[in-house]
Parts: structure tokens; C-alpha cells; sequence
């Protein structure tokens, strides 16, 4: 579950996720060997990495023997909503109609299949709202 305060992620953070999103679960000397060796940092920064996502609520943990192992708690979706979120709840402060156009903004660099498939989305999504 993710905490109500803003969730602020750093590069290295953001490259344990995606590392995470399409990998198993791993510990931090394994982690280190994939990512950290290529960015010339420590085991000790990747594990205080993973440290500081468990305590986000983005990762889970298991001990196995004397290692924790990691995994993702939440998807790239869940993430993605909560920092869209997190930035129109700090710059538009409750202004739907800022949202909503720069959302508009955003659509106008898409394709049609992307336009199709937003569509799809925004009809389900209504669908769900009527039949709760």
C-alpha cells in the first residue's frame, strides 16, 4: 500500500523498480551485480536502496538465510497513478480544468491505435463506475 505523502523516487530508485517489474525477486548482492557494478557504487547502496523502497511500501521482503530477498509491491501502473497524482494534487491544487487540459495537451502527441486504446480505457472505466 502506498503512503499518502509524496512519493519522491531518485534515478537509482527508478532502476531498482524497472530492474524489479520484470525480474524475480532477488537480494541486493544480486541486484549489485546487474546494476550497481555498471554505476561503480557499493552493495551497501544498493541495499540501502532497497531499504529505503521497503520502506516506501514499493517492495516486499522475504529473509532467506542471511539475505533479504526483494520484489515488488506494487506495479508500474499503481506507481505511475500515485505520482500523477502526487503532481496535479502540488501544481494544479484542485483545479480539474488545469488538469484536464494539460491531460488533453498530452493526448494531441498521441497515435491513433494509442487514441483507440485511451478510449477503450475511458469506457471501461465508466462502465465499472455504473455498474458499482
Amino acid at each position: 500500500m502506498l503512503t499518502h505523502s509524496t512519493l519522491r523516487l531518485g534515478q537509482l530508485e527508478l532502476a531498482v523498480l524497472n530492474y524489479l517489474w520484470s525480474h524475480e525477486a532477488c537480494d541486493a548482492k544480486s541486484l549489485h551485480l546487474v546494476i550497481g557494478a555498471e554505476r561503480g557504487i557499493s552493495v551497501n547502496t544498493i541495499q540501502s536502496t532497497l531499504e529505503r523502497l521497503f520502506k516506501k511500501d514499493l517492495l516486499s521482503r522475504t529473509k532467506v538465510s542471511h539475505a533479504y530477498r526483494y520484489k515488488a509491491e506494487v506495479d508500474r501502473t499503481q506507481l505511475l497513478t500515485r505520482r500523477i497524482d502526487d503532481l496535479t494534487s502540488e501544481i494544479a491544487e484542485g483545479q480539474t480544468n488545469s488538469v484536464l487540459a494539460a491531460f488533453v495537451e498530452i493526448t494531441a502527441r498521441l497515435d491513433d491505435s494509442s487514441l483507440a486504446q485511451l478510449e477503450q480505457l475511458i469506457a471501461q472505466r465508466k462502465n465499472k463506475d455504473e455498474i458499482t
